[in-house]
């Protein structure tokens, strides 16, 4: 049964508050599983608000836990929400919110890092999660490989990771993620939770970030910009001539790049970078 968005909204808003879903179902955060609920609504409401236009959009979260995050994806425009949660003991929770979603939300229960998240829904495709802070980098650099599938990812990282996400050249937290993300993505920080907003609270400040595929963004092979970033921010402290020599000829490639031999890591910006991955790519195959 499809509900009308009116009569989904007011569904989720009868609904039990969250600390009792998670009291009468004794769903204490593991930390193990890097588990930190967010149970303000408010706060989840504008999380989606943020992500900006979700209408119609077949929307996938990573590790929904008792459903607060979820509850404002239900309301919204989405045309679909589907979950992919690893502990099943947050089954019964969510079980309890699908019963009320008319047919809105589809529960996956697998764990996202050995989970092809384009092939659960058809596009236009978004991601709105707040990531279990062990498996956030690893699940966006695989997203990013495929960013074209996606209308935009909507994530909330620690706010460390965040930062790096947005820095620039010269600049302390510019690294391989920086990159990478802004040669794929456009990438828009959109608010930051302090830790007591969580429960239990992290040791750190969180930020949500969204992304959403750069159009204009110049094409080269994903895995050579990955090997070219490792091995420059590998040794940052390092001359390129001395960080990339384990890619070949390190001055050749600089020369084919327009880079100087003597620069570093952190004074290259992403134009620069992708030439550089372009060289390397051009080069004749070893052996």
């Amino acid at each position: 049964m499809t509900l009308s968005d009116d009569t989904l909204r007011d569904a989720i808003a009868a609904l039990p508050p969250l600390r009792d879903v998670i009291a009468r179902h004794d769903l204490a955060a593991k930390k193990s599983l890097g588990q930190n609920f967010l149970l303000d609504l408010n706060v989840t409401a504008r999380i989606v608000r943020e992500a900006g236009d979700l209408s119609g959009a077949h929307v996938v979260e990573i590790g929904p836990g008792p459903g607060g995050l979820t509850r404002a994806l239900l309301a919204s425009a989405a045309g679909s929400v589907t979950v992919v949660e690893r502990d099943r003991r947050f089954r019964p929770a969510l079980e309890e919110l699908a019963a009320v979603a008319g047919g809105k939300l589809r529960i996956v229960e697998a764990d996202a890092l050995d989970t092809d998240i384009p092939a659960l829904v058809p596009a236009p495709r978004a991601v709105v999660a707040n990531l279990p802070y062990n498996v956030a980098t690893p699940l966006l650099i695989g997203w990013l490989r495929r960013i074209d599938e996606f209308r935009s990812l909507t994530l909330m990282f620690q706010k460390e990771v965040a930062d790096r996400l947005v820095a620039g050249p010269r600049s302390g937290a510019y690294g391989r993620l920086s990159v990478i993300a802004q040669w794929r993505a456009e990438v828009d920080p959109l608010l930051t939770l302090p830790a007591r907003a969580f429960t239990p609270p992290p040791k750190v400040d969180s930020t949500v970030v969204r992304l959403r595929p750069r159009r204009d963004r110049e094409d080269v092979p994903f895995a050579a910009m990955e090997t070219v970033t490792a091995a420059a921010f590998g040794q940052r402290r390092k001359m390129l001539r001395a960080s990339l020599r384990s890619l070949g000829e390190a001055e050749a490639l600089l020369a084919e790049a327009g880079l100087p031999p003597t620069a570093r890591a952190e004074e290259i910006d992403i134009a620069g970078f992708v030439r550089l991955a372009r060289a390397v790519a051009a080069q004749p195959a070893k052996g």
